[in-house]
């Protein structure tokens, strides 16, 4: 469902007294799920009753959110809900919407950037990099039993290196097959 206005304007919404909804860009009724993925979309709209032409917007979008929270999909905690509360007539009431808007832009910021290092990480292959982590786990563990403390590479015997070459060749194999299966 395509639901971008085609001037690039906010796609309106009308709301009836039947409390149905209407897209004027698509030319369809939608529920409130319907805006829900809209929002998820980035894709601007703006609700008014159909009859007066009021702005409900705001209404609306919080009639969202109380939907989801009932649902199950709760996310704003009660002790937040408090203090959000208390804050109307308070004399910072007006400081507050601001200071949410931007605290949500760099949460979202911040998302985008926590997403973007594990996109990175996966290209990088995450398995081969667990499994070195646990061959440097259990090369400490090993060494904690050898006398004299660590052992480095160049003091151990030869048949140790064989083994260590071994393995390091068995680790390239799989690394090869692992970006093999990552393409």
């Amino acid at each position: 469902m395509s639901s971008e206005s085609k001037s690039g304007e906010a796609v309106i919404i009308k709301k009836y007294a039947n409390r149905r909804l209407y897209n004027t860009s698509t030319s369809s009724y939608i529920t409130l799920d319907h805006l829900a993925q809209m929002v998820k979309e980035n894709v601007d709209f703006k609700v008014i009753d159909a009859k007066t032409g009021t702005d409900l917007t705001h209404a609306i979008l919080t009639q969202i959110i109380m939907d989801e929270e009932a649902a199950g999909e709760q996310i704003l905690p009660t002790n937040f809900l408090r203090q959000l509360i208390s804050m109307y007539g308070n004399s910072m009431q007006a400081f507050l919407p601001g200071y949410l808007e931007a605290s949500m832009d760099h949460f979202r910021e911040n998302q985008a950037k926590m997403r973007k290092a594990i996109e990175e990480s996966i290209g990088s292959n995450p398995l081969a990099q667990i499994a070195q982590r646990n061959m440097e786990m259990f090369k400490a563990a090993a060494a904690a039993f050898v006398p004299g403390g660590v052992v480095k590479d160049e003091e151990k015997p030869a048949s140790e290196g064989g083994e260590l070459d071994a393995l390091r060749s068995q680790m390239a194999e799989m690394q090869k097959k692992l970006d093999q299966l990552s393409k």
